[in-house]
């Protein structure tokens, strides 16, 4: 008991500390500096990162329960060209062999998540625990500890169990809070005495945006409007209390610690002297980041999201916000649930005002009253929606600096897709996107932000969701054609991995011979992927999928 007051105590004073430290971001700063040779701290930790449905597959095998995924993949037109995640990457066979790759790049950590609906198949503890599922985790869990690689686990990427979706309509309805703090709490007593890094949701901005306002994402409903702002508060219900219930329950034991993951897009003003485009700027990751981040760490939504979508409700003749209400209780509650921050990041848009007339409907877009532009000049590698920024991260990192107390701060998520028409393993996008994105994080960690580690996307190519197999984040090339799934090194794997020896960037003449010397151990890997494939067209009727050559 004793022991728990002291933590509470603890908990109290960090909580006070990270208020008093809070500072104004300066908008009207944006230093754009040249290439920073440096090391990051000793003990950054660097790894990469997967999900699980994204790459297990096994999708119904050893008593797993079927996925909103599973159930949204089989719609058709959906998925680009159909895809699913049914065996994807095969992982779930085959993470032996991922571990011995991560093993071989001597990664820190790697970042996975737990499915839901593979230990528990109805989404119910008290219904049914595979314990299949269960060994399935610990036998993972065991062999990254066997080999130093750090677990840090996320409980939820987005493969809700199908059976609470169809029974309870999922995160609309407030059941959720304890049905996932039910499948946390299992989660904690079955790893927790291992596992010392969880994250309770993995981008809720996706979740609720993609899943309930666009219906781009399972489980595509299109409740616009309102959608979103309802899944959005019972996902911020749902965090405090596995939260509260780790700190009451395990903290104690266990000694580790539970955060969020949340990604966002940078938002830099079209003109930084032109205060409303600072204004819509400061809006756009409010109504991003600031949605999840301000409730966890202040207690309440950002006061500009309150203005805004109850001005827009009263317009619509709304007799309420659309935007729900925590009670002072729930504030209470909710306010500084968070032992640090995961952070995903990968581009950046600029932002100026458009006044989005209430006549046009209710929209989570609409109501942000902005609009989003790119500078053609940018790098595109391929992704409608991802452009090389690398100075937006430096700015996203000293914002989440000041806004939130200079919270510990894990970025979760950070990497480049490619769309090719031909495959080559020699990724020299991908390389300077690293390098680049890398040193403006390092930059940060010179300013003074509280980086502790850093998760490139993705560890291997995997099931994009929407996009299906045509965009591919990984390190390591799948050939997903090949019912084996082999992987391949992509020159960005000994690039990354010098990084990781050096502990960042150490000099110029060393640095530069990075690039060099990764794309020349790339050929070997480009003669094998090519011998592959001319074996498996000898041998098979069947033509190339075309996804695997947009």
């Amino acid at each position: 008991m004793l022991q728990r007051c002291i933590l509470r105590t603890y908990h109290v004073l960090a909580l006070v500390l990270c208020v008093s430290a809070r500072e104004d971001f300066d908008w009207t700063k944006n230093e754009k500096t040249s290439f920073y040779y440096s090391t990051f701290p000793t003990g950054f930790s660097w790894g990469a990162g997967s999900s699980a449905y994204q790459t297990e597959g096994a999708w119904n095998i050893d008593g797993k329960g079927m996925s909103i995924w599973d159930a949204f993949t089989r719609k058709k037109g959906k998925i680009l060209l159909n895809d699913t995640g049914d065996t994807s990457c095969d992982g779930y066979n085959k993470f032996k062999d991922d571990i011995t790759l991560m093993k071989d790049m001597k990664l820190n950590h790697y970042r996975f998540s737990i499915s839901w609906p593979r230990i528990l198949p109805s989404g119910l503890k008290s219904e049914h625990i595979n314990e299949k599922g269960i060994k399935y985790y610990e036998d993972l869990i065991n062999m990254l500890l066997d080999n130093k690689i750090t677990p840090i686990v996320i409980l939820y990427h987005w493969d809700l169990p199908q059976l609470l979706q169809e029974k309870y309509g999922g995160w609309q309805n407030v059941t959720m809070v304890n049905y996932f703090n039910d499948f946390a709490n299992l989660c904690f007593e079955r790893f927790g005495h291992k596992v010392k890094y969880w994250m309770t949701f993995n981008n809720p901005w996706s979740i609720a945006v993609e899943g309930y306002e666009t219906g781009e994402h399972a489980p595509g409903m299109k409740l616009k409007g309102t959608g979103a702002y309802k899944a959005a508060h019972h996902i911020i219900k749902a965090h405090a209390k596995v939260w509260h219930t780790y700190d009451m329950q395990w903290r104690s034991k266990q000694k580790g610690m539970v955060g969020i993951s949340l990604t966002a897009d940078w938002g830099e003003p079209v003109d930084i002297t032109n205060q409303r485009d600072i204004e819509a700027a400061e809006r756009y990751i409010q109504f991003y980041l600031g949605w999840f981040a301000t409730p966890i760490f202040n207690g309440d939504y950002p006061q500009v999201m309150k203005d805004y979508i109850g001005r827009k409700s009263g317009q619509q003749g709304l007799g309420a916000s659309r935007l729900p209400v925590f009670s002072p209780q729930e504030k209470s509650y909710i306010k500084g649930t968070c032992d640090f921050l995961g952070l995903g990041h990968f581009t950046t848009r600029y932002i100026t005002p458009k006044n989005y007339p209430s006549g046009l409907g209710d929209s989570y877009f609409t109501d942000r009253d902005l609009a989003e532009l790119v500078d053609p000049k940018w790098p595109d590698p391929g992704s409608e929606w991802l452009y090389s920024v690398p100075w937006g991260f430096r700015r996203m990192l000293n914002f989440v600096k000041t806004q939130y107390g200079n919270p510990m701060v894990y970025v979760t998520e950070n990497g480049v897709s490619e769309k090719m028409v031909c495959t080559d393993l020699c990724d020299d996008w991908r390389m300077q996107y690293f390098k680049d994105y890398i040193n403006e994080m390092l930059k940060a960690v010179k300013d003074g932000v509280n980086v502790k580690g850093y998760t490139a996307w993705s560890l291997l190519d995997n099931f994009e969701w929407d996009e299906g197999f045509s965009e591919r984040f990984g390190l390591y090339y799948v050939d997903f054609s090949n019912k084996n799934k082999p992987r391949y090194p992509k020159a960005s794997v000994q690039f990354y991995k010098r990084i990781i020896s050096s502990n960042g960037f150490p000099n110029q003449r060393e640095v530069e011979s990075w690039k060099r010397k990764a794309v020349e151990t790339c050929a070997s890997s480009n003669q094998l992927l090519a011998a592959a494939r001319r074996k498996s067209q000898g041998n098979q009727e069947k033509a190339w999928p075309v996804h695997d050559e947009v």
